[in-house]
Formats: C-alpha cells, structure tokens, sequence
C-alpha cells in the first residue's frame, strides 16, 4: 500500500518495519524505517503531540 507523504514522495507501507518520531535539530519529525535504513522522513513539527495525530491520519487513509 503506497500513501503520498508530500507531492514528490510515494512511501510503501507494506515494506515499513518501524517509524519513530525524533527531535532533530530543526524540530520534530516521524522517521519511516526499511529494517535498519531510513528511507524516508516527514515534515517538521513543533511538538511530539502534531507529529502522531499527522502519523494516526496518514496511517488511516492508507
């Protein structure tokens, strides 16, 4: 299953092993995880609280 993340990024769902969300150093973002690689990430939040209701949604209309 393929959820578009921004307009130029398509993520495979079926192949995700495991998200996390981070405090990098511009703010907090969800990072999408093929076993040990990142292969991709999300926009920036401004707290940990917008960055899992995004994640809830994005997951939902998978």
């Amino acid at each position: 299953m393929f959820v578009q993340l921004n307009e130029r990024v398509f993520l495979n769902l079926n192949k995700i092993t495991r998200t996390k969300i981070d405090h990098v150093e511009d703010g907090i973002r969800v990072r999408f995880y093929e076993g040990q690689d990142q292969v991709a990430k999300s926009q920036r939040f401004d707290d940990v609280k917008k960055a899992e209701k995004w994640l809830k949604k994005l997951l939902k209309s998978a």
